[in-house]
Parts: C-alpha cells; structure tokens; sequence
C-alpha cells in the first residue's frame, strides 16, 4: 500500500488544527477536498481515524498511532529534499537567496556582481520572499539565505549574520489624515485600520502590524494582502496604513502615498539569515561580505540606516558565521 506524503500531510494539520476548515485554509485547499482525501485513506486503510462532532475532530486510538508515525516520516523527508536541493544547488555554482521588497533596495546590483568576482564560475539566485511561509523557503531547503529586516525574535531562533539596523516607517495614503505631517508618534497609529501579511507569515505578520511596539493593544486590520503589489495599493487605496523599512524611500515619488519617519517604533535587524545548525559555506561567507560592504555604501549615502559597530559583521552565538 503506498500513501504519498502529501496525504500524510493532510493528516498531520487536520490533527493539529482539530478542524477541517481551520486545517483546510492552513493547507491551501478547500474543505470539501481535504474531507474527501481523508475519508479515501481512511477507506483505503479500512480503519476510522478521526471522530467527527460538532466541535471539530479527533484522532481514534488508530488515527493517534498513524499521526504519531507520521510526523518523524515527514521531518525526515523534508530533511531529504532539503539535502538534495542543497547539494544540486552547490554543484551547479549556485547560490540561493531570499529577498524582501524593499530589502532588493539595499542589495543592489553591486553586491552580487562583487560576489561573482569573488566566487567565480558562482551566481546568485535571487527569489522574492513567500508571505506563505514564516520561513521563506529556509526550511525546504529551496533557499541557502535570506536577506530581511527581521525583530530581535527571528535573530534568535535562526543562524545569520548582522549587517545592520533600520528604522521602520509608516506608509499611508496620500490624503491621510497624517500625510501632511514631516514624521508621525508611534502611539498616533495604533487605532488606525492596517494592512497586514496572511496570518500564514506567522511572527512577520505581527511584527508588521507593530505588535511587539504595542503594550498589548490589538491591531485593526483593514485589508489583508498577498503580496507587496496588493499591499501597496491596499494602503493607496486608502484602506489601511502599514510599516516597512526606510528603504521604501523608492515609492516616495508615487502621488499616492507618504512615507514617514516614526517615533517610538523599533528599528529592524538587517542580517542574512540561515537555517540554525548549518555551517556557512565558502559562498555563503562571501555574499556575506559582499553584501556588508555594499550596505555600508548606501547607509552612508542616505543615512537610512546603521552598520554593526566594528569593522567586520556581527554573527550570532549559535555558530553563524
């Protein structure tokens, strides 16, 4: 009997969630499919692995044996696809990075061609960030880094290099109520409507939404969008406001929208950032320092933000290099 691992998949959440619908939207597909895939496994096994009622479901004695099978079954072939990604990428002189909207800003051409000169018969592959996924492709192996503005939370839970801070802004409708302003208090926002990432973003959604900056007020979301195109319109729309980093000085020229400084609203952690426990690789050691220089160059240039104290980039202390 062969059961495929996006079935097992479909288990592991529906046991998690405790609900079809909540385990449906997390996996991406609709309640109806995900009730017929699990009533053809359980048909195929012959056994009952969820008790259906009106609160949810719950795993049967066999259900609860077949889930806690199946989590090692996933963790290893995740781990599986996540080494061999990695080692066709290092063959073919590949490095693959992960990149923000606005964190495209900062890298620039330069970096990368600086990284060419320094690795060379190596090119970099650059992907734009998932707002799907927490990790952005870290934890599927599709990534080697990524380049983000991150809080202090995710510098703690992943591997990765500082290269710098940078204050976070606040981003609104050209005839805001706040547009005319030259800079905004932080606490002159925390009832207005926002336009927030997919609760999928996991810590970035609310690190986005100015949750750690909040003291525990809850955030008034007025749209939610998918991607930075729909966010942006979101906001010029007039539907919400939203923060992001400095360097979105690049849509300061739109008619549409205002960006402005925020008081009392903590900085990001500029850093390229990798899965906890594996080593830098002699690439990834020089996009790091291309990168560094290169920022150096453009903190200096608009002020925007501010480079580690030292002369060389800051590593975390669980082995990052």
């Amino acid at each position: 009997m062969d059961v495929d691992t996006r079935m097992l998949r479909y288990l592991a959440v529906v046991g998690e969630e405790g609900q079809l619908t909540a385990a449906a939207a997390r996996l991406g597909v609709s309640q109806p499919t995900l009730t017929k895939q699990v009533r053809a496994l359980e048909r195929e096994l012959g056994v009952e692995l969820f008790r259906r009622s009106r609160a949810g479901v719950a795993p049967t004695a066999a259900g609860a044996e077949l889930l806690a099978h199946a989590a090692p079954l996933l963790a290893g072939w995740e781990e599986a696809l996540r080494a061999t990604r990695r080692a066709a990428a290092e063959a073919g002189g590949e490095l693959r990075v992960g990149f923000e909207g606005s964190t495209i800003n900062l890298l620039g051409r330069a970096a990368v061609e600086d990284f060419a000169r320094r690795m060379p018969g190596w090119r970099v592959r650059m992907r734009q960030n998932n707002w799907f996924d927490e990790s952005s492709g870290l934890a599927s192996g599709e990534l080697d880094l990524a380049l983000w503005h991150a809080p202090a939370s995710m510098a703690e839970r992943y591997a990765h290099v500082l290269l710098g801070t940078e204050e976070r802004w606040v981003v609104l409708a050209a005839d805001h109520r706040l547009a005319a302003r030259s800079a905004v208090d932080a606490a002159e926002l925390w009832d207005e409507p926002f336009v927030a990432v997919p609760e999928q973003a996991g810590v970035w959604r609310d690190y986005w939404l100015g949750a750690p900056d909040r003291d525990g007020r809850p955030a008034r979301i007025g749209a939610v969008a998918h991607n930075s195109d729909e966010w942006m319109a979101a906001v010029a729309c007039g539907q919400g406001v939203g923060f992001a980093p400095r360097s979105v000085g690049r849509w300061a020229g739109r008619p549409d929208v205002r960006c402005l400084p925020v008081r009392g609203l903590s900085p990001s952690l500029v850093g390229l950032f990798r899965l906890p426990g594996r080593a830098a690789t002699p690439a990834m050691e020089a996009f790091t320092e291309s990168c560094r220089l290169h920022l150096e160059v453009q903190f200096r240039a608009t002020g925007g933000g501010r480079s580690p104290s030292g002369t060389g980039p800051q590593t975390s202390a669980n082995g990052a290099g």
